[in-house]
């Protein structure tokens, strides 16, 4: 495999970097929200399926009483 030399990098490094379609601000912003409103429900899921499962646990060891 050649070597290249920095210069070369740099210069290869740059074309490719212009070959990249760059999301709109509208598209980073709402991808941004989409996120945070997943993360939420994923939050809220964990927290039920916890407090189930913790309930669950304590009926059937005897501790909620």
């Amino acid at each position: 495999m050649a070597k290249t030399n920095p210069l070369e990098f740099l210069q290869q490094v740059r074309s490719e970097t212009a070959k990249v379609t760059w999301p709109t601000r509208r598209e980073t912003v709402v991808t941004t929200i989409m996120v945070f409103i997943m993360v939420a429900f994923t939050t809220i899921f964990f927290f039920a399926a916890d407090m189930t499962l913790s309930y669950g646990v304590s009926l059937i060891l005897g501790l909620g009483s």
